[in-house]
């Protein structure tokens, strides 16, 4: 049996429930929040995380700020747009899911206060709803670009657990076996945070999906050897001409794709896709914690002083790309065009 949902956030009795994923594949363990400032901490330390998420988890914590707030509520909204719009610069899901709940409270804040909490929990719970929906009708359209027998390469997690559910890059994996096709997967660890290894993997062996894990610095080697047939990852911003932003690292594996002739695709929904942003070069880049190169799993790997840099993102140029996956249909070069379009249609 295909499980295909990982609660991965929830609203339940008056409070968001997250799933900690710093602490898988070993403990599965969930957090309560009745506070949104710690949805906001939860956003930024990594409790929840993927662009997607990211969005439902903002949208919910504005929601749950809004249900105690006191006193003006113009001014309470304001603050707790403000708390979680400082949490994670990158992924455009969040800035997105906060100005959706800014038109709905714009529409609400008239009415009496409980009408007004109401309205914007049932907003940010439709926001949960239409994701996981996306991701399937995302799904069902990138299936049609993997191949029977396909040996696809992923890199970081952009499943499930990087979703409200489902999951983008992996909605499309999952989609593909759904259909019976006879796939196999390669999951990149995703160095330093380990997505690939903590999050895919665990995913993937859940769904019971033939994964074989391997390090970033393997992924050149698989393809020389012709064992890969394509290539799925997530985005966190998709900008206007289709250059993309991703996990560290997704840049690294478009370049080797191009040279070795294999399709690299990128799946995310269309709220991923940031119009306003002409070009890559202009989505900003969330730098971590030196913490996260320096240690692993609490231990100390690199000497005591040195310099670190630990950007989060890199962004992969359109020419990179074969196609960009969504919700609402597969967008091609010219991306300028294609993916405008897409973001015109009314979501299925």
């Amino acid at each position: 049996m295909i499980r295909t949902m990982i609660r991965t956030i929830e609203w339940k009795d008056g409070a968001v429930v997250m799933l900690d994923q710093r602490l898988l594949p070993t403990a599965e363990e969930y957090r309560v929040y009745r506070d949104y400032r710690g949805v906001a901490r939860a956003i930024k330390d990594m409790v929840i995380r993927g662009a997607p998420a990211i969005g439902v988890a903002a949208a919910l914590g504005i929601a749950l700020g809004m249900q105690k707030s006191r006193g003006d509520s113009g001014k309470a909204f304001a603050r707790i747009c403000a708390t979680m719009a400082a949490t994670r610069p990158t992924a455009v899901n969040l800035f997105w899911a906060i100005d959706r709940m800014g038109r709905a409270f714009a529409q609400l804040e008239h009415l009496p206060v409980a009408e007004m909490r109401r309205g914007l929990l049932e907003e940010a719970l439709a926001i949960r709803t239409e994701d996981i929906a996306a991701n399937r009708e995302l799904g069902r359209f990138g299936e049609a670009l993997i191949p029977q027998g396909a040996c696809v390469m992923t890199h970081c997690n952009a499943g499930a657990l990087a979703t409200a559910g489902y999951g983008t890059a992996l909605g499309v994996i999952r989609a593909a076996h759904e259909a019976g096709k006879d796939i196999t997967v390669i999951a990149n660890e995703t160095r330093p945070f380990l997505q690939g290894a903590r999050l895919t993997a665990w995913e993937l062996k859940q769904e019971r999906i033939p994964t074989t894990l391997i390090t970033d610095s393997m992924a050149g080697h698989f393809m020389q050897a012709g064992k890969v047939s394509c290539i799925v990852v997530g985005a966190d911003r998709i900008a206007a001409n289709g250059d993309v932003a991703n996990k560290i690292g997704t840049y690294t594996l478009a370049v080797l794709a191009k040279r070795h002739k294999i399709p690299f695709f990128v799946a995310a929904p269309v709220s991923t896709v940031d119009l306003a942003c002409p070009r890559g070069d202009e989505i900003p880049i969330e730098s971590r914690s030196p913490l996260e190169v320096t240690h692993i799993g609490g231990r100390q790997m690199a000497p005591r002083g040195i310099t670190i840099a630990n950007p989060a993102f890199d962004v992969t140029p359109h020419d990179l790309i074969a196609a960009i996956i969504t919700d609402r249909g597969i967008a091609r070069a010219p991306y300028t065009r294609s993916l405008q379009g897409l973001a015109a249609q009314k979501a299925v």
